[in-house]
Order: C-alpha cells, then sequence, then structure tokens
C-alpha cells in the first residue's frame, strides 16, 4: 500500500470517528485550580473526583463534601470559588470573543460561592447570571459573593 493512500485512508477513518463521536466536540470551558476535600464534577451519569487539573464541560455539575473547597478558572480567566457542602451547575459557557460569542450561565443551588470576572464580566457584563433558587444575579461589576441556604421550614 503507498503511504499517500494509508494517510488518505486514516484521514477519512478518523474524520467518520470524530463526527460520531461527542467527546470531540466538547470544548473544555475552564479546569479546577484547586480542591481540597471530598469534591465532584457529576458528568452526565459519571462523578468523577475533582482534582488539580480537572478540564470542565458545560452541563458539569459541581459539588462539595462538608470541610471541602473547590477553585476552578474559566478559559476567559474568571475565577469561581465554592465553599463547602456546595452545589452548582454550569449551564453554558460560550467564549469566543471573535465571533462575538461570550455567555455563562450557571446555577448555585446551596452553599457559599465567589466570583471574579474575567473578559466575559468586561467585554459583555450582560452575558453573565448567575441563579439560585430565589434570585438571578447579573454581572455589573467585578467580584460578588454569594451564600445559599435551605428555605426555612416556617414559610
Amino acid at each position: 500500500m503507498r503511504p499517500t493512500l494509508f494517510v488518505a485512508i486514516f484521514l477519512a477513518t478518523f474524520l467518520v470517528m470524530a463526527q460520531g463521536n461527542p467527546v470531540f466536540a466538547e470544548e473544555t470551558i475552564g479546569v479546577v485550580r484547586n480542591a481540597e476535600g471530598v469534591v465532584t464534577v457529576t458528568r452526565g451519569e459519571e462523578v468523577l473526583p475533582a482534582t488539580q487539573g480537572t478540564k470542565l464541560l458545560a452541563g458539569d455539575i459541581l459539588g462539595t463534601g462538608p470541610d471541602a473547597t473547590l477553585g476552578i478558572i474559566f478559559r476567559d480567566n474568571s475565577t469561581l470559588s465554592l465553599g463547602p457542602e456546595s452545589r452548582l451547575v454550569i449551564d453554558e459557557f460560550l467564549f469566543s470573543p471573535a465571533e462575538g460569542k461570550l455567555g455563562l450561565l450557571a446555577h448555585i443551588s446551596r452553599g457559599t460561592m465567589a466570583y471574579l470576572s474575567g473578559l466575559i464580566g468586561k467585554l459583555a457584563p450582560e452575558s453573565a447570571r448567575f441563579e439560585t433558587p430565589t434570585a438571578s444575579i447579573g454581572i455589573r461589576g467585578t467580584y460578588f459573593a454569594v451564600r445559599v441556604e435551605e428555605p426555612d421550614a416556617k414559610y
């Protein structure tokens, strides 16, 4: 078999496999900078331990245990920290400034979180939003912290 024919077959096979495999379509949106205690990333049905360098994808659910903390850095250089017993879903992350695609949407359902905005917050602050069970937080500055508690049983 001639080398050029072999290369052509290899490339064609690779392209067919890449189109049928969703892993190739997933784009890393950030990485775990630090994790202490029991910290997990839930991706679909799979629960992964979060350790330094773990790549994050849109749709990931981040969770921390009772004595745990988590720090992540997104592709736009924004940072997010979670305190103990927190749960946050990264619903959407778009960062393609050349195409004008910028956005961040996340839901924190419990725990504590601090956020320091990156380029999305500077270029399109209206495109970054965090939601809690009772409120929606839009980015109008560069830093905020929030604490979400369980609802009081009296109300």
